[in-house]
């Protein structure tokens, strides 16, 4: 770790130089005793030159430690920002795919339900043709935010790239998954979206997919992904 100034030093240096200044003053006190309570056999008498070095010591080892605490902050900022989709405020594919892995392993461990939704944004391409690209990124954005204001706290919202977005439904089977999914793309098709002077309603595609034990998350995600262009070529040619 480096930091400005004279905290570049490690902490053992710090303690090092401290202790050597401390110990020249102790080499020259007129009282053998002093330096016996130095080494800690006895009780020092501190001169105020080895007082004076060890305060300066104990100054410094707080503020490595304040500049340790900042560091990790930042840290934590970063990891946060390597897991968030650049445009919305939801996780990327790579992280949603770690939180698949992780409630596939509950699921196994205690045999507890979840499922995965997965939704495609209808003609987004036709959006961004007509009206540019900060239209088509408000309706991604907008799709977005409906998705995760109708969620649980304990659900997991994802961009996945592109127009795919997936939820993952804790404590839910392939019903309940059906059913909320139903909940949602209605939630997302509401109202449409007014941006500058045009107005563009909002469709999506769904698949569902049970988070069974017996399959990896990329399965999954492959498999509800399946069913969402099921369900969307069904729509089609309805």
């Amino acid at each position: 770790m480096k930091v400005s100034g004279a905290r570049n030093e490690p902490f053992s240096a710090l303690r090092k130089r401290a202790l050597t200044q401390a110990g020249a003053q102790v080499r020259g006190a007129a009282n053998p005793v002093d330096t016996v309570g130095f080494l800690g056999i006895g009780e020092p008498e501190m001169t105020p030159a080895v007082r004076g070095a060890l305060q300066g010591l104990l100054s410094e080892i707080e503020d490595l430690r304040a500049e340790v605490g900042r560091l990790k902050g930042r840290l934590a900022e970063v990891e946060d920002m390597a897991d968030r989709d650049p445009l919305t405020p939801l996780l990327n594919r790579r992280a949603f795919m770690r939180e698949l892995g992780r409630i596939r392993t509950f699921a196994q461990r205690y045999g507890s339900p979840a499922s995965l939704v997965y939704f495609d944004l209808d003609d987004l391409k036709g959006v961004n043709d007509r009206f540019g690209h900060a239209a088509g990124d408000a309706c991604l954005t907008a799709v977005a935010d409906r998705l995760t204001a109708n969620v649980r706290d304990s659900d997991i919202v994802g961009r996945m790239g592109g127009d795919e977005f997936a939820v993952i439904l804790v404590q839910a089977d392939r019903a309940t998954a059906e059913a909320k999914a139903a909940a949602l793309a209605r939630a997302v098709e509401a109202e449409p979206l007014q941006f500058g002077d045009w107005t563009a309603p909002l469709h999506v595609s769904w698949g569902v997919r049970e988070i069974s034990q017996d399959a990896e998350p990329e399965a999954l995600v492959a498999d509800a992904d399946a069913a969402m262009y099921a369900s969307k070529r069904a729509r089609r040619s309805a």
